[in-house]
């Protein structure tokens, strides 16, 4: 009398097939997942246009531009800097490393675009009111020096502009003043 042995999956035939399985069921699900249908017309019109809101943005181009002009004022005065060009929502657009500039300068120009645009006035004036408001300093992702100017539509803040690696936070500013004026002017 014969006996058969009974075959068992290995551990490693286990991981594989249930690796096969899920890829299986998310291919599947993709599936069905694309193939629904889009919304109708009266669901897409839910919303009145009265409880809505437009917003404007920076282009990438101009964000691009902006850069290039803050980082080419900076490089004829000598200086090294990083800049960086955020979006209303504080998401960085654009940034640029010039040749030498310090690690520390990358983060540094994202914060200070990011609080220029979150507060609409460049970091300069915002560094005056951390006398009567200490804390402000404390919100993350912001930085309250010298460097970052609100680029604005119609007085509405749309993106910020932020430049860091100077040897005073007036250089950056003035360098991001001239990706202020470099809106537009590569194109």
């Amino acid at each position: 009398m014969q006996h058969k042995a009974k075959k068992f999956l290995t551990p490693a035939k286990v991981v594989s097939c249930a690796a096969g399985l899920a890829l299986v069921g998310a291919g599947t699900f993709g599936a069905l997942s694309a193939s629904a249908q889009a919304p109708s017309a009266d669901a897409a019109a839910a919303v009145p246009k009265a409880k809505t809101t437009t917003t404007r943005h920076l282009t990438a181009d101009a964000a691009t531009d902006a850069a290039r002009s803050a980082l080419a004022a900076a490089e004829k005065e000598g200086r090294q800097v990083t800049v960086a060009v955020v979006d209303r929502n504080g998401n960085t657009l654009v940034t640029l490393r010039g040749d030498g500039a310090g690690p520390q300068s990358y983060e540094s120009a994202v914060e200070k675009a990011y609080t220029a645009v979150s507060w609409n006035a460049p970091t300069s004036k915002l560094t005056e009111r951390l006398e009567s408001a200490p804390n402000l300093k404390d919100i993350p992702g912001t930085l309250f020096l010298p460097g970052g100017v609100p680029v604005t539509h119609r007085g509405t803040p749309i993106a910020g502009i932020g430049v860091a690696g100077a040897p005073s936070g007036e250089l950056d500013e003035k360098f991001a003043r001239a990706g202020l004026a470099g809106v537009g002017a590569h194109r």
